[in-house]
């Protein structure tokens, strides 16, 4: 591998974890129907059984994912996110084909390898060096859907296409996840707001 490919912001390092966004080809919201976001949780499930990747949190939004994994080797011939932009990428084309033929062509590129590109080339990889940039980003990450541009609910817990539930309420709903927290050694501890909304905020473990 050569430097420019080493450096490029989707470079991710085999056995290191970082926070990663994959985003919708034109910021279409083609996520907003639970039936694509159900294809990213398959290819999660899939690739995480293998053994390729651990997944330790998520948020699905209308438009991009975010995701905090460690890739744990190569699928085959390919890199596991590889593998995951193109089993998505290919089952969201099958899904759009039987329920809305007429959104593919917002998806149709000019290129000799393929007919359609669902996601944006080079996705983001930032890798989680420490502990409070990892909690960082966690915490961004569950926060996502009550951000003031979506507000996709008014309680982000409860928002199900995320792993908020499982760090905030002890909640095992996706069988996949792993616990952020071991890895990095630390803690919630619930605070207040002077408005009385309940917060997560960082305690070091001893």
């Amino acid at each position: 591998m050569n430097y420019q490919e080493k450096h490029r912001k989707s470079y991710i390092r085999i056995g290191e974890i970082y926070f990663w966004t994959a985003t919708i080809n034109n910021w279409m919201k083609l996520l907003m129907s639970d039936q694509y976001k159900d294809i990213i949780i398959s290819s999660f499930r899939y690739l995480s059984n293998a053994g390729k990747i651990d997944v330790f949190a998520f948020v699905i939004m209308p438009n991009h994912i975010h995701v905090i994994w460690r890739i744990n080797a190569m699928n085959g011939k390919e890199t596991a996110q590889g593998s995951f932009l193109k089993y998505t990428a290919h089952e969201f084309g099958k899904l759009l084909l039987r329920e809305d033929p007429a959104m593919l062509s917002l998806y149709t590129v000019d290129a000799s390898n393929k007919l359609y590109e669902f996601w944006q080339r080079d996705p983001l990889a930032i890798h989680l060096y420490s502990r409070e940039v990892a909690y960082q980003k966690l915490d961004y990450l569950h926060r996502n859907p009550t951000a003031k541009h979506w507000q996709l609910t008014n309680d982000y817990l409860n928002y199900t296409y995320s792993s908020v539930r499982f760090y905030e309420l002890d909640l095992k709903e996706y069988d996949f996840l792993k616990d952020l927290r071991e890895e990095f050694g630390f803690v919630f501890r619930e605070t207040r707001t002077t408005a009385g909304i309940k917060m997560m905020t960082l305690k070091r473990s001893l």
